[in-house]
């Protein structure tokens, strides 16, 4: 798919949400900057193969992203949107959590909602088999510390006792990964490792694409060509 073609069958603009799902396209099409940017809410653009955001500072008013099972990776830059509140990140290529969270602190100072399943980024038993429970609550607390305003994280409410925990001990279950250019190094001795052991993220993500991101009810109609149907779930929480 040309990147400033735009498929209109696969286009779906109502109530101020805008679909455009499954196309291919590896940017945020101009002519959809151009006829969409200052009216829409909500924007979903799964099911693409996208890798950069260029673009994305054209919807101005955005209250809604979703970007799932597309090719985000740690180079990804965000403009920044003042009313963004829900963003869907799931089945990308994102590795660095402590990277991304700093981003998204920076750029969405509303946000209320985030899912990054499937990602490397986020350890989980059902993505990962040498990963269990206490891999992901360490995660999840350390994105709440970081995102304190968060009220779901994935697809799960964030409790008070998360919150209250994660305010204590958050700050210490950030991951650190050594820098690329000495992977070749010996590993370091007892004397040289400072501060508690940390358990490393994910290496081997074998089964992308079986999470479902969700935050709602989805209230347009998805023609893109690799349709799930709904794939948000309705929590009466909400």
């Amino acid at each position: 798919m040309e990147e400033n073609h735009v498929n209109h069958s696969a286009l779906c603009f109502e109530n101020n949400r805008l679909s455009y799902c499954g196309q291919e396209c590896r940017r945020i099409p101009p002519a959809l900057q151009k006829m969409y940017g200052t009216k829409v809410k909500c924007l979903d653009l799964s099911y693409n193969s996208i890798e950069t955001l260029k673009g994305l500072e054209q919807f101005t008013r955005l209250e809604e992203l979703i970007l799932d099972n597309n090719k985000l990776s740690d180079i990804i830059s965000f403009p920044y949107l003042a009313s963004l509140k829900t963003l869907s990140l799931n089945n990308n290529q994102i590795i660095d959590l402590e990277e991304l969270v700093n981003k998204i602190s920076k750029h969405f100072p509303s946000l209320t909602y985030l899912s990054l399943l499937s990602n490397k980024a986020c350890p989980n038993q059902l993505s990962d088999i040498d990963k269990d429970d206490s891999d992901y609550q360490r995660y999840r607390y350390f994105v709440i510390y970081m995102l304190p305003n968060l009220k779901f994280l994935d697809s799960r409410r964030v409790s008070t006792t998360e919150r209250r925990e994660a305010s204590v001990r958050g700050e210490f279950m950030r991951v650190r990964r050594p820098p690329s250019d000495v992977t070749d190094a010996p590993p370091p001795t007892t004397l040289q490792v400072k501060g508690p052991p940390v358990r490393p993220m994910p290496v081997d993500f074998g089964a992308l694409g079986k999470h479902r991101g969700a935050y709602g009810k989805c209230n347009y109609k998805y023609t893109g060509k690799h349709s799930e149907g709904n794939r948000f779930i309705v929590n009466s929480d909400l």
